[in-house]
């Protein structure tokens, strides 16, 4: 990549300011750990009229699926416009120079090859001005801020300070677009999100037990969505107030869903459908649109609608193209985070989902980052003391099938396993087929095991940060596990 900060200089100064002007900017608005409760959305527990207002103006896409259940692995994904998967970027932080030194040997860094080159170069390659207020990134690959960006400010409180002061955008060129990306906590505001909403009053899905616990987990991530509007109020603010709203192309998305079990890290619907919102210059506005649509996607649209070539090599497909033909299926993966050893496919259609679990001999429900949490050791006594009905069981019992089938029109909660029934034999066969001819294709990279060193340096990794002796012993009994 060296080469390629050579060439930004010159590729920049070749774009005249007249033809730089005509292109739009593109902002990426990036919820963390944001499933998509909001009131366009149908939801009717909480109000989020900016959210709502930007819907309005826009098209909204109600089958939008991110490549992951974990922020690394999808944004990996997202900002490369390639499956984590086909890069190699599909281990939960992985392939990074933080996890070298650590008298475990090198690390295997993972280099891009060039058909997957990250959107922020490609951005700055044609001249744009690129930013990521926020400083959330995760990307399991080698990479280099000062390539990626010409400003970046650290999150630092719970708002897009530098946005709404208008410093991410302050040094660019007259006529110069941007290619920006605002990182909001979302599901992470914690205490920084007001407390309102009564745990009394919130929706519990059937596949958790109806327990304090859960309440609170459920109605705190309410709050933080309410949270989440006023400062997506205030991006959309921020561009008006210095002119540049109507020039600008906002995608507004989640990179997974909210930290309960069976949302964040898993490929049910809780942790892979998430909302996204387009609007601006050339966007259709109250729109509502049903086909699937990939994270993946994002990247060869944002880079259509700016004039850029999108490579053939590039997994993603320009959703926002006239010509655009609607995908058969999409995938998901699932595969090592933390030190949870996991492997896990989905095939999504627009009916139904297909999930393959590789791992069998594990339960969902393994020793995990989440373990010192109050709410996971209420379900651990719960699933010790046979207080979990059948329901709650297909994620928190003992065991887990090879094959789960979801009807996703008639069982939007995945509950009913068709995997077996006579009637959807043929439709089972066709989604194993089309996840195998998808592994052959892409060149499915988990298909293959992490190397040792791998292994053991995100072993090494989490024993030298974690202090806490529960995480220690969760630790070593995953190490126990894996050998």
């Amino acid at each position: 990549m060296k080469t390629i900060l050579l060439t930004l200089v010159l590729v920049a100064s070749c774009v005249s300011s007249a033809n730089a002007a005509d292109r739009p900017n593109v902002l990426w608005i990036y919820l963390e750990d944001v499933s998509g409760w909001f009131s366009c959305y149908g939801d009717t527990l909480i109000e989020t009229p900016n959210i709502d207002a930007l819907a309005e103006s826009g098209t909204k896409f109600t089958r939008f699926y991110t490549p992951a259940g974990v922020c690394s692995a999808t944004r990996s994904a997202i900002i490369t416009g390639m499956m984590q998967t086909s890069i190699g970027a599909h281990n939960h932080r992985s392939c990074r120079d933080s996890f070298r030194g650590q008298s475990m040997g090198e690390y295997d860094r993972n280099a891009l090859p060039e058909s997957a080159t990250p959107l922020p170069i490609r951005f700055r390659q044609a001249g744009y001005w690129t930013f990521n207020e926020g400083n959330k990134d995760d990307y399991n690959f080698e990479w280099s801020k000062e390539e990626f960006y010409d400003f970046e400010r650290s999150r630092g409180g719970w708002g897009p300070g530098t946005l709404v002061a208008g410093k991410c955008w302050a040094g660019k060129g007259k006529d110069q677009p941007f290619f920006g990306q605002v990182q909001l906590g979302g599901g992470k505001l914690g205490k920084r999100a007001p407390s309102v909403i009564d745990p009394a009053d919130v929706p519990v899905p059937p596949y958790y037990p109806d327990v304090k616990e859960v309440r609170d987990e459920i109605a705190h991530h309410y709050d933080c969505l309410l949270k989440t509007d006023e400062q997506v109020g205030e991006i959309i603010d921020a561009l008006k107030r210095d002119g540049y709203y109507d020039n600008t192309l906002i995608f507004l998305f989640s990179d997974h869903g909210m930290k309960l079990h069976r949302h964040k890290q898993f490929l049910f619907e809780g942790g892979i459908h998430m909302p996204l919102i387009v609007a601006g210059p050339g966007i259709t506005a109250g729109k509502v649109r049903d086909d699937l649509i990939s994270g993946i996607d994002i990247s060869a649209a944002s880079l259509a609608a700016s004039g850029i070539e999108v490579p053939e090599t590039m997994e993603g497909r320009d959703f926002l193209a006239k010509d655009y033909e609607p995908r058969e299926y999409l995938v998901a993966a699932r595969d090592r985070c933390d030190y949870t050893i996991e492997k896990i496919r989905a095939v999504v259609t627009p009916r139904f989902k297909y999930l393959r679990n590789y791992l069998t001999d594990r339960p969902y429900m393994q020793p995990s980052y989440k373990d010192p949490w109050e709410v996971s050791q209420k379900f651990r006594q719960m699933m010790a003391d046979g207080e979990m009905n059948e329901t709650q069981l297909i994620f928190f019992g003992d065991t887990k099938p090879a094959e789960e089938f979801y009807d996703l029109e008639n069982d939007p909660h995945e509950i009913n396993n068709l995997a077996h029934d006579p009637e959807f034999q043929k439709e089972l066969t066709r989604h194993r087929k089309l996840l195998q001819e998808w592994i052959v294709e892409t060149g499915d990279q988990g298909q293959q095991p992490e190397s040792e060193v791998g292994i053991r340096c995100v072993l090494k990794r989490w024993g030298d940060k974690c202090v806490n002796p529960e995480y220690d012993a969760v630790r070593k009994s995953t190490a126990a596990t894996s050998n």
